[in-house]
């Protein structure tokens, strides 16, 4: 007795179909991975690194360019940066004063307003002094200036510093 069975051919479901014409990251998925990261960063790499000052210096970085891509999403979403009086605070909650942002997205662009490692809140100018926007952290001194651990970190070095 020979029973020959034929395998039926593989057919995706509508489900898979539709799916794999979709597969992928989108920039806001993207971005709340580097957001969370940045801030589990925050968090854990003070405690394991002996250096603690260095490791806060990192972390400001981290969260600088963690920011700054925020920014961006936001100048994407609604052709412009937020107003120097605006602030960061654009970046969490809808601003109401002008100019109002056309497609803010519900929920923001960070989960709250960001401080450097220190405390201390960091510095936003739009139009900034060196490109579209400054972001500054006034590093462990808090003031402008300094050197090692109380030097200003800024998004213009990051660019050109690495």
């Amino acid at each position: 007795m020979n029973i020959s069975s034929k395998a039926a051919p593989d057919k995706a479901s509508p489900v898979q179909a539709r799916r794999a014409s979709d597969a992928g990251v989108t920039l806001i998925e993207m971005m709340v991975v580097l957001v969370i990261i940045a801030l589990v960063a925050a968090m854990i790499v003070p405690n394991v690194i002996g250096r603690p000052n260095e490791a806060r210096v990192a972390v400001a970085k981290t969260d600088i360019r963690a920011i700054s891509s925020a920014l961006e999403l936001y100048r994407l979403d609604n052709r412009t940066y937020p107003t120097t009086s605006q602030g960061l605070s654009a970046l969490v909650r809808r601003p109401s004063a002008p100019p109002e942002p056309v497609n803010w997205v519900e929920g923001g662009y960070l989960p709250e307003e960001p401080a450097d490692p220190w405390g201390n809140p960091y510095i936003y100018r739009s139009p900034g002094d060196s490109g579209n926007f400054d972001l500054i952290s006034l590093g462990a001194d808090g003031t402008a200036g300094g050197e090692g651990a109380d030097a200003d970190i800024a998004n213009s070095t990051l660019l050109t510093s690495g």
